[in-house]
């Protein structure tokens, strides 16, 4: 929606301000609410209804596909369009979804107790990062709402974000790269800047500081705010009731300016009725404490999202085994905020092996948990006194669980954990277990109160009565029991009066308008008695009361009424002490995030068979992985091979091999186990040493941006250029096919300095996949460089990928291959073999009819310094220092040229594809050895013949020679 879309239906719609002076009363006051909330569509309660008008009903119409109605009156026609409020979630839904923030005008007067207008106010504004309402918030995610700020002629950034629902509150500060990375890592839906910031009311060109709020996520919601709320004096202001000595709690003003601004945007969001007492944990963080993973690095690993279309698998769905939402929340924070320090991921590591070993206390973690709910999210209501009763209800049963919780922590299992009698050892066995069963607060008094006050079942509404139990109050309880007891004396009037006046179809009812009345047919009507009056009448019947029936009615109305209203005010109390509670609440609700996560990553890792990872804090220590996996893969696959992975610290490793061979999974897994390691699970591996990394970088495949005018190589070097600057001796960075997407000479030469300066210059340890074959040179003219290539086999013209890393370099990536097996159609494949064929003859390499028959690697070029090669030449090189590898036959005539004819044995003389040329006979004599390959045995000759040294390297030619060399000499044994 244009920005111009939004200014005629946000703010007083233009249809309204036209009749200002004329309006009645009540679009007045929808007028007044309006002005008040110039950057929010206000919805407008009319009885069951949120209503829009003019202007904006016509967007309400459109967006949530709703009939557009009229209003008429003495002033005028105006349009409008409602939603009904007990429905409302799916249409404010679409309303976020197109943009817009929702100012929602609640009546706060009972309109039956209204003399006049009813009193309306805004209760709440709901944006993008500021919902609360279970309705529109998935279980078990956060949803920020962040700020930002500027440090007034400087260069730092602050960085705030509130989760609105749950109360946390975290803050940092940076230079805008950090920032940026940092925004991308929490992902709030919506950002709001103050002064200097581009994305709100400044443009790039005005704002004081380069920084793209936006970047990392398009989508996301980013505009300006109140400049004042952003300053200094009003920032600490705003602090005050949640920190104490908030400017000693941050690390500069850009800090602080920004935690104040985003507090005062939540309050404005919540009706501005002042601090949410909820945010009691408002926590400064420096990035450094946790593995910083950029947005490229989130996306090319898929933690959180799948690139490819239509499919959902991720690394955080293949850990999440979470019983509530509490731990899919902490888990989805772990994964986003890997740790650094060794000792807190061995003790993260602890507690896991642990829950691993014992099966019966995971288990019983698990079945306790999943009847838990969202404390959090509880707790934020009931402080924000939104929370009915059921929602006490529900904190209480969860509640309930604790106990069950720090008993099964302290049960032996089925292996006979415990003392001689039987009693439980000192369970759990780990200090990290240990402290996390001690933070389990029972909070017995507040479970006693809630189950003492609210009934087992009680009604949504709380102002009706039935939300508090018998026995909780004695003024309530008589109340109730006189109200009863009125009730009682109604159901029996009926039969009473039926035999007093013989009237047998004689009735007792109640209306709401009405009241009580007694019902008697126009046929009985000259049997009422004289004590009778007359309420209503009806076609076939009148309707009468007594004085008794209407000092009973009274009574029975009035102790409704009070009840109804003691009831109330005892929930509220009730509501009330147990928001007092609040801080211990969201501890409670942090020790069950933590143990549901830690038996998550326990459950995972016994089911897939994932082992401990020896941490290693040395700052020399390189990756060592025995048989590792990749966690999301392995699952999608019917079968996967598992690899190794030895790199030093500080080494590059340059992967070559065939498309679809497996490079790309193997880097991600070797960067998948880093993430995994440092965020305290275990690792797909048999076994696995690792060391802590503080950042990872990948330039891992990429795709445009047309939006922003980035082409894919534009994209992928702006990656490799944020690498290159940042990289350092503790960063895992990977590089796949860089310098793909332009001219080949200038690709080669931006991957091979890239790769000279990550060794040279960063020393981080490197894992560098690449098609340009002459970078394995590497290996021989950079100390920390070496090789590793997958493997392929090729028989009758079909190639299987083997997806096995071995040392060494690979001669072939199979280009032509891949494109036959991705379907292209024949005659491509077959023209493309052809030209590859031509280009290779063409810069003076010898054709090879086997490789017009199955392909080559079209990005393999010739080296311009490199002779051409036949065997025969190459045997005849190595003839000076080693014996023959085949000898002569006996057969002086051998070598005859009447031999070399068409009725001839094939063999090295005659097979135009190993060193000879098309059209000639193929007799390049090397004055050493003579033609035998008509003496040689069929399948000797024909693997001689299959011998492409164009995908070969010297020792595997030699080791084939040899090979053969050997199966001749047991044959002639």
């Amino acid at each position: 929606m244009s920005t111009a879309d939004r200014e005629t239906v946000t703010g007083v719609p233009p249809g309204i301000a036209a009749a200002r002076e004329e309006l009645t009363p009540m679009l007045s006051q929808y007028a007044e609410l309006c002005a008040a909330h110039e950057d929010a569509l206000v919805l407008f309660q009319v009885g069951d209804f949120y209503e829009a008008f003019c202007e904006a009903a016509e967007a309400v119409a459109r967006t949530c596909e709703v009939t557009l109605t009229e209003r008429s009156d003495s002033t005028g026609d105006y349009p409008m369009a409602g939603i009904p409020i007990d429905n409302a979630a799916s249409y404010l839904e679409s309303l976020l979804d197109a943009g817009y923030r929702i100012a929602i005008g609640d009546q706060v007067e009972d309109a039956e107790a209204a003399s006049g207008l009813v009193d309306r106010a805004v209760t709440e504004v709901i944006t993008p990062g500021t919902v609360v309402e279970d309705d529109l918030l998935e279980s078990g995610t956060t949803n920020y709402v962040a700020a930002v700020a500027a440090e007034p002629a400087g260069s730092t950034l602050g960085l705030a974000a509130v989760d609105v629902a749950t109360g946390e509150c975290l803050v940092t500060a940076g230079d805008p790269g950090t920032v940026a990375e940092e925004l991308d890592r929490i992902a709030p839906a919506e950002v709001v800047v103050g002064p200097g910031v581009a994305g709100g009311d400044e443009d790039r060109e005005t704002a004081s500081i380069a920084f793209e709020p936006a970047a990392g996520d398009p989508d996301r919601t980013v505009h300006g705010y109140d400049p004042a709320v952003f300053e200094r004096r009003a920032a600490l202001d705003r602090l005050e009731p949640y920190l104490s000595a908030p400017e000693r709690r941050f690390d500069g003003d850009a800090e602080l300016r920004a935690a104040g601004a985003v507090l005062a945007y939540a309050e404005y969001t919540q009706g501005d009725d002042g601090p949410l007492a909820y945010v009691s944990r408002v926590r400064r963080y420096d990035p450094r404490d946790r593995l910083r993973l950029d947005a490229a690095a989130q996306r090319s690993l898929e933690l959180f999202e799948n690139r490819g279309l239509g499919a959902s698998d991720t690394l955080f769905d293949a850990l999440d085994s979470t019983n509530c939402a509490l731990g899919r929340r902490c888990l989805e924070r772990w994964l986003r905020r890997p740790l650094v320090d060794a000792d807190a991921i061995r003790s993260r590591h602890d507690a896991v092996g642990e829950l691993a070993d014992r099966t019966l206390v995971r288990e019983g973690i698990a079945d306790a948990l999943a009847t838990a709910y969202d404390l959090e999210r509880l707790v934020g209501r009931v402080s924000r006194g939104r929370a009915d009763a059921r929602d006490l209800r529900s904190l209480y049963a969860t509640l309930a669980v604790v106990p069950e919780l720090k008993a099964t922590l302290a049960e032996g299992d089925e292996r006979g954990e415990g003392d001689e009698g039987g009693r439980p050892a000192d369970l759990p066995r780990t200090d990290h277990l240990r402290a996390l069963r001690d933070r389990l607060d029972e909070l017995a008094e507040v479970r006693e109160l809630i189950d003492s006050a609210i009934a087992a079942d009680p009604p949504q509404e709380i102002t009706e009565g039935g939300v508090i139990s018998a026995g909780f109050d004695d003024d309530l309880d008589d109340l109730r029991a006189t109200e009863r007891e009125g009730r009682q004396w109604v159901a029996d009037l009926e039969a009473e009066e039926r035999d007093r006046t013989g009237i047998d179809s004689l009735s007792v009812g109640h209306n709401q308008v009405h009241g009580y009345y007694i019902e008697v047919t126009d046929a009985n009507l000259d049997r009422v008695p004289d004590d009778y009056r007359r309420r209503q009448t009806l076609k076939n019947s009148e309707r009468y009361y007594t004085p008794a029936l209407k000092e009973r009615e009274e009574e029975i109305v009035g102790a409704a009424e009070r009840a109804d209203a003691l009831e109330y005010e005892l929930f509220v109390e009730v509501r009330d002490r147990v928001a007092e509670e609040t801080e211990r609440v969201q501890a409670l609700a942090d020790a069950l995030a933590e143990l549901d996560a830690l038996a998550s990553l326990a459950t995972v890792a016994v089911e897939h068979d994932y082992v401990r990872p020896e941490v290693v804090d040395d700052p020399d220590a390189g990756i060592e992985i025995e048989g590792g996996r990749h966690p999301v893969v392995e699952r999608a696959e019917a079968s996967f091979v598992p690899n190794d992975a030895d790199l030093p610290r500080g080494s590059i490793a340059v992967i070559t091999g065939p498309n679809m061979s497996g490079k790309s999974t193997y880097m991600r897994a070797v960067a998948l186990a880093v993430v995994l390691a440092q965020t305290g699970s275990f690792v797909p591996a048999q076994a696995a040493r690792l060391p802590v990394f503080s950042r990872l970088f990948t330039r891992v495949g990429a795709s445009d941006d047309i939006a922003g005018g980035q082409s894919t190589f534009m994209r992928e070097m702006s990656e490799l250029t944020e690498i290159l600057h940042d990289a350092g001796p503790d960063s895992l960075v990977l590089l796949d096919e860089v310098g793909r997407g332009t001219a080949t000479t200038d690709g080669r030469a931006i991957a091979r300095a890239a790769a000279e300066f990550v060794h040279d210059e960063l020393g981080a340890t490197t894992l560098f996949a690449t098609h340009y074959h002459d970078l394995t040179d590497l290996a021989d003219e950079r100390e920390r460089a070496f090789n590793l290539h997958f493997t392929a086999t090729r028989e009758d013209g079909e190639v299987t990928f083997l997806h096995r890393v071995v040392p060494g370099a690979s001669s072939s990536s199979y280009g032509v291959e891949v494109a036959e097996l991705a379907g292209v159609p024949d005659p491509v494949v077959e023209r493309s073999r052809e030209l590859v064929a031509e280009t290779e003859a063409g810069a003076g390499a010898t054709p090879d009819p086997e490789r017009t028959d199955r392909g080559v690697d079209p990005d393999r070029e010739p080296d311009p310094d490199a002779g051409d090669v036949s065997l025969r030449e190459f045997l005849a090189e190595e003839e000076a220092d080693d014996p023959p590898a085949i000898e002569p036959a006996d057969d002086p005539a051998a070598g005859d040229e009447a031999d070399s004819g068409p009725d001839a044995e094939p063999g090295i003389g005659t097979d135009p594809g190993i060193g000879a040329e098309p059209g000639t006979d193929g007799d390049l004599d090397t004055g050493s050895t003579p033609d035998a390959s008509g003496d040689l045995p069929p399948s000797v000759a024909a693997e001689l013949r299959d011998l492409d040294l164009g995908r070969t390297t010297p020792i595997e030619a030699l080791n084939a020679l040899h090979d053969l060399q050997n199966r001749l000499e047991n044959d002639d044994d």
